[in-house]
């Protein structure tokens, strides 16, 4: 198999983000063309929708595999999404972190423990996913249109109520 190509060479503690589609999957670089991340069960290069149901899963492994297995034909690139908010952990800490980890089923909640926050507590110390941070915030911002829609629907209609009753 040919070995993963990178416009930027990846460093030891680099996060990897994957991107599957509807979501990204994250793993975290730890040199000679290795990656460690956590993997749902349905978690896997060219899942298709079948990583979706990780969603459901509540427990994952931390796997240690070759960078190229784990992107698949998925397009990737170094993210080190959180450099300019948090200083990175040192890179050997990192590292002994995450291979500490290995082979280790641990808890999955896509909300509160999912592959980016796994690594980005690896790498900041701090587990985060804005992704999902991302979601909520249009979640929460679609549910309030919604609401408005129908308080705004709702006084239209009374109002055409009133007007008929006040021409009878």
């Amino acid at each position: 198999m040919a070995s993963a190509q990178f416009d930027e060479k990846p460093e030891p503690g680099d996060l990897i983000e994957i991107f599957r589609g509807a979501y990204q999957h994250w793993a975290i670089y730890i040199g000679d063309g290795y990656v460690i991340h956590l993997a749902p069960p349905s978690e896997y290069a060219q899942a298709g929708a079948c990583s979706m149901m990780s969603i459901v899963c509540n427990k994952a492994i931390v796997k240690k595999e070759q960078l190229w297995d784990v992107v698949g034909d998925d397009k990737y690139a170094i993210n080190n999404l959180m450099d300019k908010k948090y200083e990175p952990r040192p890179v050997n800490a990192i590292l002994q972190d995450a291979h500490s980890l290995l082979r280790q089923e641990l808890p999955y909640c896509v909300f509160r423990g999912n592959c980016e926050h796994f690594v980005t507590e690896l790498r900041y110390g701090k587990p985060e996913s804005r992704q999902v941070r991302e979601t909520v915030e249009v979640g929460v911002g679609i549910g309030i249109l919604a609401i408005a829609v129908g308080v705004l629907a709702t006084a239209i209609y009374r109002s055409g109520k009133k007007e008929k009753k006040s021409t009878q």
